[in-house]
């Protein structure tokens, strides 16, 4: 194999304090599951109110709707302490939650009717009430089905020792804030270019209740098994393609990627944008409103992408405000189905092949990407989605067609040199093993999440919701028997109380009307 521009990087960062960097990686997760009643349809309670306020609890609020709970762990360094936090997060809520569990899939379980997903409601407050108008206004854009659809996000930040050796190594003279997101945006590109692995490997929607379709007709090829459930033979992540958390109407949007003023650019000016598809929808200054604005993006976090650069906002500061100040501070990686083997949604082993690709994609060489090549990049993505189970599917790699199986096959061999570095920072082989493993599931694609459901299926002809509620009944008796690993009890409880406290001040603050309070906001956007 010839000697590539990464194997040289490698030799050098090899013998620098890179490495020891590695073990100071900071991590965060947000996973998502839709309340259930036992008999497996979507619940129609209001958010428990034994977990605190949903606007002011850091860690337990809603996304969507009130029955799409988000647990959201702290920053921590330790994959293991991150885990830790959120099976504590996940046990404590469904100790709270009577007799209804967590749904352990992405795509939702059988919802009659779109009426049946209840807006979340997040108080009295004028940023309440923004809150859920948001909401509205996408069930009124898009749907409320697409948005009852669950993923798990994963947010993760190299430490300042690594961006300092990274810096010295290639002997960059550039601000430090900006080597980091240049560096970060690299990464992004990479990122797209190579997101049909992740589809591949961790793809767990291959199927979905007839009744998410809502009698709509679809093109894709789907089987049958049990009494409701669509399946695609060969699919991999349905979440992620043209019936899942996407928003065609975002393709007009051409947000690049090559340089973060490029980056805010796009996405402030389709915030400021009017779109001609949603004039017809009251916005916040009529007496009625049923969306916030009248513009392609309501608001930033509207805009539909599976990875975003992100840095924490100042009060009134909106996202890309916070990086048009400061750079880009951490990714949030929003690609991953919610991991239904996994009690907690995502597994270890998940954790360290991110730690190993994410490093992988920031190290590798990003030539800039026009919006072809972003074109190509999903095209490339929904060729996973729909048949990337079969590993001779063809892709296209800078104008070349290439089998999953040998580009696959390329990016484990260069993920295996990544791995020999965390290997080396943290004292063991764990990364280099986690990194063969999922490397044979190249040669073997039924071991894959997907691949483990469709045997499923067609093995017992069955439907994907008797197997969800099955795994459901089985995590919520396994959290409510374990012990807490990382939060006390009291802890937790002291947390809900606050999250009260904290929304009733916010509302005592409040001194405009909701439309004065919007007028603000997005003159200031």
């Amino acid at each position: 194999m010839k000697h590539t521009n990464l194997d040289s990087k490698l030799e050098t960062l090899a013998n620098t304090a890179l490495v020891s960097s590695l073990t100071n990686i900071q991590r965060g997760i947000e996973r998502e599951a839709l309340r259930i009643q036992p008999s497996g349809k979507i619940a129609k309670t209001s958010h428990p109110a034994g977990v605190g306020h949903p606007l002011t609890h850091n860690s337990i609020t809603t996304d969507f709707s009130e029955s799409l709970l988000e647990f959201i762990t702290p920053v921590s360094t330790s994959a293991e302490q991150t885990l830790s936090q959120l099976r504590d997060l996940q046990k404590y809520t469904l100790a709270n939650m009577g007799d209804e569990m967590l749904w352990p899939m992405s795509m939702p379980c059988f919802i009659e009717e779109q009426d049946d997903i209840v807006l979340a409601q997040f108080g009295e407050s004028n940023i309440g009430k923004m809150k859920t108008l948001y909401r509205e206004g996408l069930k009124n854009r898009y749907g409320s089905m697409m948005q009852a659809i669950a993923g798990v996000h994963f947010n993760m930040s190299f430490p300042d020792s690594f961006w300092d050796a990274l810096k010295a190594s290639e002997q960059d003279s550039s601000p430090l804030q900006e080597f980091i997101s240049n560096k970060y945006l690299g990464l992004i590109r990479n990122f797209k270019r190579e997101l049909w692995l992740i589809s591949f490997l961790f793809g767990a929607s291959p199927a979905l209740c007839r009744s998410f379709l809502q009698g709509k007709q679809s093109d894709l090829p789907f089987k049958e098994s049990g009494k409701g459930t669509l399946y695609l033979d060969k699919g991999t992540a349905l979440r992620l393609g043209d019936l899942g958390y996407t928003n065609s109407a975002q393709s007009s949007l051409k947000v690049m990627y090559n340089s973060l003023p490029e980056y805010v650019k796009g996405l402030q000016t389709a915030i400021r944008c009017r779109s001609d598809l949603y004039e017809n929808i009251d916005d916040y200054q009529a007496e009625s409103p049923k969306q916030l604005n009248k513009n392609i993006l309501q608001i930033e976090n509207e805009f539909y992408s599976p990875i975003r650069p992100k840095r924490n906002a100042n009060p009134q500061e909106t996202p890309t405000q916070a990086l048009a100040r400061g750079g880009i501070e951490y990714i949030e990686i929003r690609a991953l189905d919610v991991n239904p083997f996994s009690e907690t949604g995502i597994s270890l082993e998940q954790i360290r092949f991110l730690d190993v690709f994410l490093t992988y994609c920031l190290l590798k060489d990003s030539p800039e990407m026009d919006w072809n090549e972003q074109q190509i990049s999903d095209q490339n993505l929904q060729n996973v989605i729909s048949t990337g189970r079969d590993t001779t599917t063809h892709l296209q790699q800078q104008g070349v067609q290439i089998s999953i199986e040998t580009w696959a096959k390329n990016i484990f061999s260069d993920l295996a040199k990544i791995a020999s570095l965390f290997d080396s920072a943290h004292g063991d082989r764990v990364y280099s093993k986690t990194i063969a493993k999922l490397a044979a599931w190249v040669d073997n694609p039924e071991d894959t999440f997907s691949g483990q459901i469709v045997a499923s299926l067609v093995g017992q002809d069955t439907d994907s919701a008797e197997q969800a509620l099955v795994l459901a009944q089985q995590y919520k008796q396994s959290h409510l028997q374990s012990d807490y690993q990382y939060y006390q009890e009291s802890e937790l409880n002291e947390q809900v109380t606050r999250s009260f406290l904290d929304e009733q001040a916010i509302c005592q603050a409040d001194k405009k009307s909701l439309k004065a309070f919007l007028q603000d906001y997005f003159e200031n956007a």
